[in-house]
């Protein structure tokens, strides 16, 4: 059972839910304009962090001028040092290779003087938050543009303007990961990208899983009712794509004959600009990014945004190239439906989220005129619900909590994916509450640290480029 401080800790924090919930009924809303709201300003954040000082550099992203979906691009230390290879020296006499340092990899880093985000100690014993506030941080995910197209103006040197205060990437000299599209959790209305618990949430995941990690900003309810989500969740994938695109397209343009001077090799991201002259390019993607390696993951409601988003890319097949979905992490999906299952019944007053006040964010999720316990985005295995067949779904690892009131509705859903014979296994973790990997107050257990390793080593086997050495 969980620990007398957790108990503690989730009445309060259901006190302080059912409060933010019943204000957001209440609060008179414009839901005229699209632009929509990703974050709340009692949530605690973490500030994005350029530089590789704890391992996963971080920037911030608003990539839709017409709403406020936004990323956050989490950047692993490892796509600057190649793993190193398995093969014996030639002979007794060669000296191996001498790792490349911390500093060296960071030669581009000009300034080190940027606050981090704490970092707590975490290990694995057994399988089974402090910082700033919003308000203190209002300027810095739009600054997150702006800061990007700075660095694309100095990777060659100091620019008249400043100095760029993070990782520029070098073409040249880059190692391409696997993408994984993160889409955080909160019951639709709360919770954020660059909340303090997500900001170390991915980071433990890019580290584990060794991919690049974009954790979407989706739009919030009841701002920004259903489909919202679902439609920011499908436009990052489909800007990922344009990504692609756009960093090849740039390659061909930049093949650029120099005259022996220092600045004799140009970089190529520079050559597709916007209407204001800012490059169109992210060159974090562009220099360490594989698009054809993508995989989902989302947490809580964020699964459904991520099962969607499998769903739309099955659909568009070659249409997405050179972007490639090829498994999908769902931990403690948000589903629900009309006929109640066993846990629901048993479980309903579970710990943090329990039936009631989950189905009070459904209310402000779903437009009124929808509202179903059986709609297709609550309900996956709904007779009827649009999209591919389930045989066409991509792997699909499901994570649930054995004491999570919508563990048997997760698990029902990978049952039916694994009669048409996809792989979709299903993690079940005992004495586990909803969001035991990802809350706040449970990210430095050893339950939700062995979560995440769990989660890398079956991702491995979609992702590896020497075939499927991770298993089961």
């Amino acid at each position: 059972m969980p620990s007398v401080a957790v108990k503690l800790y989730s009445v309060f924090f259901k006190f302080l839910l059912k409060h933010r919930l019943q204000n957001l009924i209440q609060a008179p809303l414009d839901e005229s304009s699209p632009f929509g709201v990703t974050s709340r300003p009692e949530e605690t954040v973490a500030s994005a962090n350029p530089l590789f000082t704890d391992g996963v550099a971080t920037k911030d992203i608003h990539i839709d001028p017409f709403t406020s979906l936004s990323i956050r691009i989490f950047l692993p230390e490892s796509a600057l040092t190649p793993p190193e290879t398995d093969s014996k020296p030639s002979s007794k006499s060669s000296k191996p290779k001498p790792k490349r340092s911390n500093q060296d990899a960071q030669t581009d880093l000009v300034n080190h003087n940027v606050n981090n985000v704490q970092q707590y100690p975490s290990r694995r014993n057994s399988y089974g938050p402090s910082g700033n506030t919003r308000e203190e941080l209002r300027g810095s995910r739009l600054g997150g543009y702006s800061n990007e197209m700075e660095g694309l103006n100095l990777i060659q040197g100091p620019a008249p303007g400043g100095v760029y205060r993070g990782y520029a990437p070098v073409t040249e000299n880059s190692r391409r990961l696997p993408v994984m599209l993160q889409f955080h959790g909160g019951g639709w209305v709360s919770g954020s990208n660059d909340s303090a618990a997500n900001d170390f949430f991915c980071r433990r995941i890019a580290k584990l899983c060794d991919v690049i990690v974009v954790a979407v900003g989706y739009r919030l309810a009841p701002e920004n009712r259903f489909p919202a989500a679902f439609e920011d969740g499908l436009k990052v994938l489909n800007w990922l794509g344009k990504q692609a695109n756009l960093a090849e397209c740039s390659k061909s343009m930049g093949n650029t004959k120099g005259n022996g001077n220092e600045f004799k090799k140009l970089d190529n991201h520079r050559h597709i600009v916007d209407t204001f002259g800012a490059s169109m390019v992210e060159p974090w993607l562009a220099a360490h990014g594989d698009p054809t390696r993508c995989v989902l993951l989302g947490v809580s409601c964020g699964a459904n945004v991520a099962d969607y988003v499998a769903r739309k890319a099955v659909e568009a097949g070659k249409l997405l190239d050179p972007v490639k979905v090829v498994a999908q992490v769902l931990l403690y999906p948000f589903f629900v439906g009309s006929v109640p299952t066993h846990s629901e019944l048993k479980l309903a007053n579970s710990y943090f989220y329990d039936k009631a006040m989950c189905l009070l964010a459904w209310k402000l999720f779903l437009p009124e005129e929808e509202f179903s316990l059986d709609h297709p985005a609550a309900n996956p295995l709904v007779s009827g619900r649009e999209g591919p067949p389930l045989k066409l779904m991509p792997p699909t690892l499901t994570v649930v909590a054995e004491l999570d009131w919508m563990r048997d509705r997760a698990i029902a859903y990978s049952e039916e994916l694994r009669k048409v014979n996809v792989d979709a296994p299903v993690l079940d973790y005992k004495d586990a509450v909803h969001e035991f990997a990802t809350l706040d107050i449970l990210l430095k257990t050893p339950q939700a640290q062995a979560c995440a390793e769990d989660i890398a080593i079956w991702v491995k086997k979609y992702i590896s480029l020497r075939g499927h050495e991770f298993s089961y």
